[in-house]
């Protein structure tokens, strides 16, 4: 069986960062990865990708995908496909892929990032994409002097509606629960804004709309009443789901999935394994983290490969 010095699961900012300095550092590398880009490939528009005012998700997924091709192809190898399992082993450890086949490496970076928790609500699916959307700092420019709509009452709620409160005409946050799961500061300061609204025991029902979506309606748990608002954009911040499901047996975890890292190497709790990105329990999740993640954990691999 073939064995490389690396190989790396994923194709998002932060596997890509790490393939490109691993051909750089002639490392005998395979990325594994089913789609290029990340979550931001979804994204109409992305503002915050350093170096590029615009960029449509899109076209960064394609000019990742391009770097990395674009390095000496003696270097780093591309696999298409989803992973099914990781095998430890003493010294070297084994990738499954989902179509049976095997293969081993020295070291192994984690990057296969993680999924937004979806809307489960009849309209969230016909208008993602037109009104519905999982990333403020992404699109919030789009709804510039419209109102709009949270819906989510933990950090990641709130610190959307502050980046939204700096564009919309008007934010509402939607809460299903009698209290904000977000820290008290963070909601006492956003809150103050009075272009700002938050209501709690609230429970999305509906979005509608024509060509985009024009209104998401709630059921009041404490009335039973259901109300209707108008949102051009109604962003959700519910939760994410980490990628990390053929890892967890293998890697220490939080109880969501993300895996847990050294934040200053991006090692795991397993000897000769890394992990990078969105699907770490790093505090802050922004593509450029990542690739900057993921060039950080390249760095401590090669160092770990050639000095032990």
């Amino acid at each position: 069986m073939e064995t490389y010095d690396l190989i790396i699961l994923g194709g998002g900012p932060a596997g890509i960062s790490a393939g490109v300095y691993a051909s750089r550092k002639q490392l005998k590398t395979l990325l594994v990865t089913k789609e290029w880009g990340g979550q931001s490939v979804v994204s109409e528009t992305i503002y915050n990708w350093i170096g590029t005012p615009a960029i449509a998700g899109a076209e960064l997924a394609k000019a990742l995908e391009n770097h990395l091709k674009s390095m000496p192809e003696n270097t780093v190898s591309v696999k298409v496909g989803g992973v099914a399992a990781i095998e430890k082993g003493a010294g070297t450890h084994t990738v499954v892929l989902e179509n049976g086949e095997k293969i081993t490496a020295k070291a192994i970076l984690i990057a296969t990032g993680s999924g937004r928790r979806k809307l489960d609500v009849p309209g969230a699916d016909t208008f993602e994409h037109k009104g519905v959307t999982y990333c403020a700092s992404c699109d919030g420019p789009l709804f510039a002097g419209m109102d709009v709509v949270v819906v989510g009452g933990g950090n990641a709620g709130f610190e959307s509606a502050a980046q939204l409160l700096a564009y919309a005409k008007s934010v509402t946050l939607l809460h299903r629960g009698d209290s904000f799961k977000a820290d008290p500061v963070t909601v006492g300061k956003v809150l103050a804004n009075p272009k700002m609204k938050a209501i709690l025991n609230a429970v999305p029902t509906k979005v509608e709309g024509d060509k985009f979506a024009k209104s998401i309606s709630y059921k009041d748990k404490i009335s039973g009443e259901e109300i209707t608002l108008p949102a051009e954009g109604i962003f959700v911040e519910i939760g994410v789901v980490p990628n990390t499901g053929y890892a967890i047996s293998v890697v220490d975890t939080d109880p969501i999935g993300h895996v847990t890292i050294d934040p200053w190497t991006q090692k795991t709790s397993v000897p000769g394994i890394w992990a990078a990105g969105d699907c770490t329990n790093v505090r802050y999740h922004q593509n450029n983290i990542s690739a900057g993640d993921g060039v950080k954990a390249l760095e401590d691999i090669y160092v770990t490969l050639k000095t032990t």
